[in-house]
Formats: structure tokens, sequence, C-alpha cells
């Protein structure tokens, strides 16, 4: 029997109910019933979720956690080097959230062991991806793990969420990790301190380099050992080969947990988007809610855009979001296949 068409699942995390991974098996499992072929190619940012998107072995390290207490940090390996997600190590997860956190004495120094323990065991190509912190140490705590010289000779790229400089770092993500505005002001005086530092000791000025204050500062202290900082969709989507695959179906699917600007600012979904635009592949956006206000005029245009709150009501979809997925795409697919 000839397949109606050929589906690309490339949606993030549905942060809270549902992983990548979860629902783009909805996706193909909903595609299938529907006499689609599905290609499963769940997406991310350099947020969490970046590890399960990127793949590879699965590894683990005891490191130090962000307040100091050992935690088992999750890592992969792949062919072309290692994948580190930095909140494995030093996210606000692990201090228990922003009321758990000591935002003042949380530290990077974990993820600094994470990535030392990656070039033990031979990696000399390594991601790190960035979100989701606890940290606005700048960086300090990994690079003291490193030490000065260790990163030479490999090809660290930094897989970064926002693309907030160094110093703006603390006013911009701090208070979401429990600092108080007295602690706001200490961490941004300690950041610029830290910026002049780096720039002695390493003869490169972070300040201005957009993305450097991802993750309260860590990727600019890995910009000053020699990292380069990249977007991380940008980082995912050449791992993946996403826009090669692209080429080859009828309609993508993407969707997140809430649609709002920063879905177009540098985040997965606005980048499928983007990609489908420019090799003129349709695209079917299935989101948990959608903060229209908030949309840059445009971003819609010529989108497929369906919100599970709006369709299901609140309840049903965030206690049952992977069957809410799995029904929207259904009816579209049979839609378009004209049944």
């Amino acid at each position: 029997m000839t397949p109606a068409g050929r589906v690309l699942a490339a949606p993030d995390k549905f942060r809270g109910t549902a992983t990548a991974q979860a629902v783009a098996a909805a996706v193909a499992k909903a595609a299938r019933a529907a006499g689609w072929e599905c290609d499963e190619a769940p997406v991310a940012d350099g947020g969490e979720g970046t590890l399960e998107a990127l793949g590879g072995r699965v590894r683990r390290a005891r490191v130090r956690g962000p307040l100091g207490e050992p935690v088992d940090a999750e890592w992969r390996m792949r062919e072309d080097g290692a994948v580190v997600e930095m909140a494995q190590a030093s996210g606000l997860t692990l201090a228990g959230g922003a009321e758990g956190n000591d935002p003042v004495q949380a530290t990077t120094y974990g993820t600094g062991e994470l990535i030392a323990t990656a070039l033990d065991e031979g990696a000399r190509r390594v991601i790190v991806a960035v979100g989701g912190s606890a940290t606005t140490d700048g960086g300090l705590g990994c690079v003291t793990a490193l030490g000065p010289r260790r990163l030479r000779a490999i090809d660290v790229t930094v897989a970064c969420d926002v693309d907030i400089t160094f110093v703006d770092a603390a006013e911009a993500f701090a208070p979401q990790k429990g600092a108080t505005p007295a602690q706001v002001a200490l961490l941004r005086r300690r950041l610029e301190r830290l910026a002049q530092v780096y720039e002695r000791d390493y003869e490169i000025d972070v300040r201005a380099l957009p993305g450097s204050g991802a993750a309260g500062g860590l990727a600019g202290g890995l910009a000053a050992l020699g990292a380069t900082l990249v977007p991380g969709f940008d980082v995912v989507a050449d791992a993946l080969s996403l826009a090669e695959r692209l080429e080859d179906v009828d309609l993508v699917v993407t969707g997140e947990g809430f649609l709002d600007a920063q879905s177009f600012a540098g985040k997965a979904v606005g980048g499928v988007v983007e990609l489908a635009r420019e090799v003129g592949v349709p695209a079917l956006v299935v989101v948990g809610d959608i903060y229209t206000d908030e949309l840059p005029a445009g971003a819609l245009d010529g989108l497929e855009v369906v919100s599970l709150v709006e369709r299901f009501g609140p309840e049903k979809a965030r206690e049952d979001v992977i069957a809410c997925v799995e029904e929207v795409v259904g009816d579209a697919l049979r839609t378009r296949a004209g049944g």
C-alpha cells in the first residue's frame, strides 16, 4: 500500500508534561494510523532535553552539584564527540528549584568535572548545552575545575538557548533562580569583575559576546577558554541533519508547551518553522497553549497552529497531552490525505 505521505516529527518538549521523544512518538503513531510514513527527529534548543535530542551512548559520572552535594550526572558519547548538559550537573532542579537554591553560592564546578570526564574518556569534540542552570557564577566553577589548559586542541561548542550577554545575565535570570534584588546587584558586580579577570588571563573580552550570559555566564567562561558559542537550535539541527531530512517530507509537525515570542527568538519551534519555510514544506504546530498577544507580527503566517488547551480544555491538555497530540495530528493527516 502506497503511503499517503511522509511527515517529519520534530517537536520540542512540552515542559512539565511530555518529553520531545514522547511527543515525536505520538506523532509517529498518529501518522501510521492515518497511512503516512514518519521520520522522528525530536529537537531542542540548548536547554534541557538537548542530551536526549542529540543521543549517543549513555555515560554517568559523580560530580559536585550546584550547592556542593554530589550528584550522578548523565552525559552522552557520540561517534563525533561528547554531549554534556549542564543542567545534569549544575541545574536549578538539582538545587530544589528557586526556593531551595542559594543563588550566590551556586557553582558550575560539577559541569567542569563532567566536561573533564568526557575528555578523560577520549572525546576531542564536546557540545555543552547550557539551559536550566542554578548558577550565576560566570562559569568560574567550571573554569576552575577544568584548569586553564584543559581545552587546548579540543573543539568545544556551547549550545546557547539565549543570546543575553555576560554581565546582563544577573538581572535577566538570577531572580528566576531565587536571587533577591540585593543579590542580583552583587552578582552583577561579580560578573563585571570576572569579565575583567577573563580578559586579563585569557585575552578574551566576553562582555559583548552574544550568548555569553547563558547559564549565568557559564557560556562566557567557556568562551574565555576557547569555546565557540552557537545558538542551541542550530547545534541540534546540524547534528540531526534536519534541513536535509526536511527535503524528503510532505509535512513537518513541531510543537512545545507554550508558544510565545521566545518561540521565534532562537527557540526550537521557530527554528523548525524557519527551516520548513526555506524548503517550502508546510508545517503543523501543535502546542499546549498560545500567548497570541506576545507573538511577533507575521509569526504564524502560513502555519496551521493548534492549541491543545483551546481544543480540549486546560485539564485534559495537561493530563493527557500525548493522546491529545495523537488526535490532533491524526485528524490533520487524514484531512490532508482527503479522507
